[in-house]
């Protein structure tokens, strides 16, 4: 695979870096070796191998739902830098 100026140039524009000439075709050269390299994968037969995404046999583990005795609003609240002694008090995000 061979990667071009123009694309490193515009891959770094969209990665909001400011490259020197020298930094870009140096950059160009490294990308294109690994891009070169992750082509060689695509050569691996794996037509016998099951898609997997785990190694071994991974499982979940769940557990039930307990319905348990939950902070008192005032103990949850103690350590809060502002609330109203309802909620916690945060900026506002949205307009």
């Amino acid at each position: 695979m061979k990667i071009t100026r123009e694309e490193m140039e515009k891959t770094a524009r969209l990665a909001r870096l400011e490259l020197n000439s020298e930094e870009t075709e140096r950059i160009t050269a490294q990308l294109d070796n690994i891009l070169s390299y992750v082509a060689k994968l695509d050569e691996i037969d794996t037509s016998g191998f099951p898609a997997e995404t785990h190694l071994f046999g991974a499982t979940n583990a769940f557990r039930d739902d307990e319905v348990l005795p939950s902070l008192l609003r005032e103990a949850a609240l103690a350590n809060s830098p502002r609330h109203d002694d309802a909620a916690f008090v945060v900026p506002r995000v949205i307009g």
